[in-house]
């Protein structure tokens, strides 16, 4: 299957191979990346070269000149040792960016003129010899089954084509870039055209000479406003409007609309959203149709001690006319949802990412909560008993071998750092030193081999190449040498070794030693540094999309793309643990910003967790790869589901909980790869059960001890597999509700009691203090847990030199489960109970408000659970409801909680929380306890024979709302 729709150019590249190399074999990861790339560079003519010469960093080296027989970035033309010839002196000094929305007009990996549809949202774009193609397409393209490999698409679908009368461009070159912008440039039959274009921009900015600005459409336009500068028109079926100079008016000959711009050479062009006053609209964004955005750029700040990351997305303009400033913004998903400090307007944009929403302004900005992640689950389980007899004999039988290394490139000797690391990590929670000691051992010597460069070396060697400002390793795969693939998937392996080894021997990280390799390697991925122009900043994270491209060409038809969700953050926590071990904290912050972004993008985009954003028709609850244009259930490399699926949630590690957010989401995911596989998995099992253990442990746990002779997935091992799903077991689901001031730690809670864990890899003990006031006093080098299971293990520190000789297992104490008889979960059920456990999915109709019921219940459904003795914890209420007001315009809905401590039938506490406005679109939504609170009354304390009342009415609106219940909409009450 071609996973990409193409409107343009060639056939589709393989974004992790070679064009020849995908036609060479059939299934990714089978064939040793050596003989491909032998293979390639036979067919394609590539000589020997120099032999390598090595530049020092501390005690590592790379090469400086191209080792003998290796490949470099190739596009068209001398493209792979000139990549700026496709920009002009305009464009910023130092490396060019990659693996961008844009980067096929700048790597021309395909089209050697122009590149290939530029999907930016909520416009597409193309680039043709005589102008700027515009495309606002709102009807996706739907193909496959539901039940089988499928895909949507918002495929590139001509409006309009703005240029210059006359204008003939051999060529399109880049003028300039910025974080989420690029200005492409024409020139050619005595004209030039400047276009800067962006994501989330509404509007295209443009810069002429030689003639006058032209707009022809896809048949004739329908125009509905010509009032001077200003033209509104209908073409394609969609709103546009072009705005010129004062001075200026528009005149329209058939299929083209034309301006001499009174001489002036500037104008700009907006697609409108469906819906509202248009031409009232075509006024509002007028007020900054002459204020060109001509810079973006993002600014991070992480506060340890509320946990909370704050963004601020800013627009540069520069007025070409009046002193306008500020700008039209659409926000994605993942950005108008933790929007703070600005109010959208009405009307939205569609997408291939979902709705858009609108904000005007010179800057915009999101507050996100960072929820922390751990150096691998503790061993409050597996560190006693039969289970420790079981993972002893699991670690000791990786002795030998604790790479396991499947092949000698990039990407498979990363997977076997990522399995000897984990084996690391468990082995010394449990004082297994032997196994700790062998795991350090290969982790250090391979990455030692591989941060030392030598004349003459072709074989585990980096070299930077400044022409691309790229460092590229070899033996390369799947593309990340001649296409610039997939290197935060590569690197991040690496990375998260070198901080695991970090812990047991900080000298080795010091920059005077190998530390600097590392950093090299960092900078190479995603560089974290804008003052440092050896690499693009943030080469493969998209910076407004809120994920990672793979593709460093990102030349399809479909846009960029992304496979491996999970690789992505991989890379991103391990730059969280290489800066906490180190003490960079800019490397950790460029971590955590990266991880808590790209983690809700990732919700939203390749799990759709508010089932908001697939098309209805699409059918599949998650994808196995994202596109510019739109997603796939697939992948590149095979159609078993298993794969599809399983391919976002690998590598599992004590950076991946955050696929556990939505616990109901897990299940959601596992019965839809159950009902497309035709039953359980039967490959990559591990990696489904240690995802299952995120939403039920206990399932999990059930699972593996069934099916022991698994075959593990090539960068697992047993042992881990086993830790993993038995500590979930234990400790439940994570618990997002409660943060901590320390990035080393999480909360997880089962049957409403929590465990409290934090790790220390510094030399000095630490105090963690939770969001509830809950403090967790951490020894050097240890990882401690508190509450319902204590536990305390691991010895970072000093380095190891070799394995001891036999193995000498030291169990730390039994842990004490003090998970008390109080369910704290209770979900809302048809005919108004409100038990502890799960019913059948159904539907209630909440009744039109048909006025104004905000804070008053009126014709309520009202869920009741009786006889509740527990114990406060002092946390607070939780809620998630299922709620879908359909199509209706302007419902919200809203919830009090009241607290009959006693059961006299007295409401010792009442919490009314505001009303949450649903959309008119038909599929659930979440109203959670982030709508905020309304009004409080009295004060909470212990259940003993209390209960509990939830109402749920229509605050406001004309319409009835349907809300889930039976295993759908929740509430968590804050007792044990």
């Amino acid at each position: 299957m071609d996973p990409s729709i193409r409107t343009t150019g060639p056939d589709n590249a393989h974004p992790r191979e070679g064009r020849l190399a995908h036609r060479i074999r059939t299934r990714r990861r089978r064939l040793a990346a050596g003989v491909v790339v032998a293979m390639v560079a036979g067919l394609l003519g590539l000589g020997a070269v120099h032999s390598a010469e090595a530049a020092t960093v501390g005690a590592g080296s790379y090469a400086d000149t191209l080792p003998a027989g290796r490949s470099l970035p190739t596009g068209c033309g001398s493209l792979s040792t000139n990549p700026r010839q496709w920009v002009t002196a305009n464009a910023p000094a130092g490396a060019v960016p990659t693996n961008d929305w844009w980067s096929s007009i700048l790597f021309k990996k395909t089209d050697c003129a122009y590149g290939e549809p530029l999907h930016a949202h909520p416009i597409s774009y193309d680039t043709f010899g005589n102008g700027l193609g515009f495309s606002y397409n709102t009807t996706p393209q739907i193909s496959g089954t539901a039940t089988g490999v499928g895909e949507y698409h918002y495929p590139y679908v001509e409006n309009i084509r703005v240029g210059v009368a006359g204008l003939s461009s051999p060529d399109v070159k880049v003028d300039g870039w910025s974080d989420w912008t690029v200005t492409p440039y024409w020139s050619g039959g005595g004209r030039t055209m400047k276009a800067t274009i962006g994501h989330g921009l509404p509007f295209a900015y443009f810069q002429i000479t030689g003639g006058d600005a032209q707009i022809t459409a896809a048949g004739t336009p329908s125009v509905w406003s010509n009032s001077g500068a200003t033209i509104g028109f209908t073409a394609g079926g969609r709103d546009y409007v072009a705005y010129a100079p004062t001075g200026a008016t528009w005149s329209v000959s058939g299929t083209t609309i034309s301006s001499s711009l009174a001489g002036k050479g500037f104008f700009s062009v907006a697609a409108l959203p469906a819906g509202g006053d248009r031409v009232a609209l075509a006024n509002t964004y007028g007020q900054y149709a002459h204020a060109h955005v001509t810079g973006t750029q993002v600014s991070y700040s992480y506060t340890p001690s509320n946990s909370t990351l704050t963004t601020t997305y800013a627009f540069t303009t520069t007025a070409r006319q009046g002193s306008a400033t500020g700008t039209v913004i659409a926000l994605y998903p993942h950005q108008w949802n933790y929007l703070t400090g600005s109010t959208p307007l009405a009307q939205t944009y569609v997408s291939a990412r979902g709705q858009m929403k609108i904000v005007t302004g010179t800057q915009f900005r999101t507050s996100m909560k960072y929820t922390g992640v751990l150096p691998e689950v503790p061993a409050v389980a597996d560190n006693s008993g039969a289970d420790l007899t079981t993972i002893t004999n699991h670690l000791n039988a990786e002795l030998g071998n604790p790479m396991d290394i499947r092949g000698d490139d990039t990407y498979w000797t990363g997977k076997g750092l990522g399995r000897a690391a984990r084996i690391a990590e468990i082995a010394d929670q449990l004082n297994l030193t032997s196994v700790r000691t062998a795991a350090l051992n290969a982790i250090r010597s391979r990455l030692n081999d591989w941060f030392t460069a030598s004349p003459g070396k072709t074989t585990r060697v980096f070299y930077y190449n400044p022409a691309w400002g790229t460092l590229l390793g070899y033996p390369a795969s799947y593309g990340s040498d001649l296409e610039l693939n997939d290197h935060h998937f590569h690197y991040g392996y690496y990375i998260a070794a070198a901080a695991t080894l970090a812990k047991f021997d900080p000298n080795w990280a010091k920059t005077s030693q190998y530390g600097g390799m590392v950093d090299l390697l960092i900078r190479d991925a995603n560089n974290y540094d804008r003052n440092d122009t050896r690499f693009p900043y943030l080469r493969d994270f998209d910076i407004y999309a809120g994920h990672d491209w793979a593709a460093g060409h990102g030349s399809f038809g479909s846009g960029n793309n992304q496979e491996s969700s999970s690789e992505g953050m991989n890379f991103a926590n391990a730059l969280i643990q290489w800066g906490q071990a180190t003490g960079n904290t800019a490397v950790r912050d460029a971590g955590i910003y990266i991880y808590t972004t790209q983690n809700a993008a990732i919700q939203e985009y390749w799990f759709d967790v508010r089932d908001q954003n697939f098309p209805a028709a699409f059918g599949h609850s998650t994808v196995g790869m994202v596109w510019g244009s739109g997603a796939a259930y697939a992948t590149w490399f095979s159609a078993e589901p298993e794969m599809i699926q399983g391919i976002n949630m690998l590598p599992v590690t004590g950076g991946h909980f955050y696929l556990g957010d939505n616990p109901g989401y897990v299940t959601t995911n596992y019965n839809e790869l159950v009902r497309n596989n035709g039953g359980p998995p039967t490959v990559w099992q591990d990696i489904i059960w240690e995802f299952l253990a995120l939403g039920n442990g206990d399932t999990a746990l059930a699972n593996l001890r069934a099916n022991s002779g698994f075959t593990p997935e090539e960068g697992e091992s047993r042992a881990h597999t086993f830790h993993w799903i038995r500590n979930l077991a234990a400790l439940g689901n994570v618990d997002n509700s409660v943060t901590a001031n320390h990035p080393l730690a999480k909360v997880f809670s089962k049957n409403g009691a929590r465990t409290y864990v934090a790790s220390n890899i510094t030399g000095s003990a630490i105090t963690v203090t939770f969001s509830n006031g809950t403090t967790l006093n951490v020894p050097a080098g240890k990882t401690v847990t508190s509450g319902a299971l204590t536990w305390s293990g691991g010895n970072a520190s000093g380095g190891s030199t070799g394995p001891d000789p036999t193995p000498t297992p030291t169990p730390t104490p039994t842990p004490t489960p003090t998970v008390g008889p109080f369910t704290a979960t209770r979900y809302l059920q048809s005919g108004g109970g409100l038990p502890g456990t799960a019913g059948t999915a159904g539907t209630v109709t909440l009744a039109a408000a048909n006025g104004n019921r905000d804070g008053t219940p009126t014709n309520a459904q009202v869920f009741t659970a009786t006889g509740l003795t527990g114990t406060y914890n002092g946390g607070s209420t939780t809620f998630d409801l299922f709620v879908d007001a359909g199509t209706t315009v302007a419902n919200g809905t809203q919830i009090r909680v009241s607290y009959d401590l006693t059961g006299n039938g007295s409401w010792d506490r009442v919490e009314t929380y505001a009303y949450f406005a649903t959309d008119p679109v038909t599929g659930w939504e979440h109203y959670t306890q982030g709508a905020g609170p309304q009004s409080a009354s009295g004060a909470l304390g212990n259940l003993s024979g209390g209960q509990v009342k939830v109402e749920v009415w229509s605050a406001i609106g004309n319409g009835t709302t349907a809300l889930g219940v039976g295993n759908q909409s929740l509430v968590r009450l804050p007792f044990s």
